[in-house]
C-alpha cells in the first residue's frame, strides 16, 4: 500500500490486534478499539491490564490490522511500534472521548466535543485508564487485490 492507502486503511478499520511481550517471553495478543491521533494509533485501556504491564516492562509492540473475506480481497498492515503510556488526565480523557465518539456512536455536541454533563460522566470512568501512543518504527502492508488474480 502507498502511504495514502495506508492512512485510509488505518482510518477505516475498527479492530487493532496488539501484540506485547508477555512476562515469560511469549506474545500476548489483544484485539482492541483504537483511534488515530496525529497519524498514529492510540488505545485506551485499564492501567492494570496485562498489556500495560507488558509495555511497562518492554515498551514495544507489533500491531496488526486486516480485512477481506477471500484471498483475493486480503489487505493488511503490520506496524512495529514503540509505545508510550500516558497517565495524565487530559490525554486519557481526549483519547477516551475520541474512542467513545468513534465506536459508541456518541455524537459530539458543540464544536469542542461533548456537552459538560456527558464529558463529566465519561471522565469519571476514565480514572482507572491510560492512553497508549504507538509510534510505528517499521510498517509492512499487503493488498492482494493488486495481484490481479495471479498468486
Amino acid at each position: 500500500m502507498s502511504d495514502e492507502e495506508l492512512r485510509g486503511f488505518l482510518d477505516e478499520q475498527r479492530i487493532l490486534v496488539v501484540a506485547t511481550e508477555g512476562q515469560q517471553g511469549r506474545p500476548h495478543l489483544t484485539a482492541l478499539w483504537y483511534v488515530m491521533r496525529d497519524g498514529d494509533p492510540w488505545i485506551f485501556t485499564y492501567a492494570r491490564s496485562q498489556k500495560v504491564r507488558n509495555l511497562e516492562r518492554v515498551a514495544r509492540a507489533t500491531l496488526l490490522l486486516e480485512s477481506g473475506e477471500s484471498y483475493a480481497e486480503m489487505r493488511g498492515a503490520m506496524l512495529y511500534a514503540d509505545a508510550t503510556i500516558h497517565h495524565d488526565d487530559a490525554t486519557v480523557a481526549e483519547v477516551g472521548e475520541r474512542l467513545f465518539m468513534r465506536y459508541d456512536g456518541l455524537a459530539p455536541i458543540g464544536a469542542d466535543g461533548f456537552d459538560e454533563t456527558t464529558r463529566a460522566g465519561l471522565r469519571t470512568s476514565f480514572s482507572k485508564r491510560v492512553a497508549i501512543h504507538f509510534r510505528p518504527t517499521r510498517v509492512v502492508t499487503w493488498d492482494h487485490a493488486k495481484l490481479g488474480g495471479a498468486y
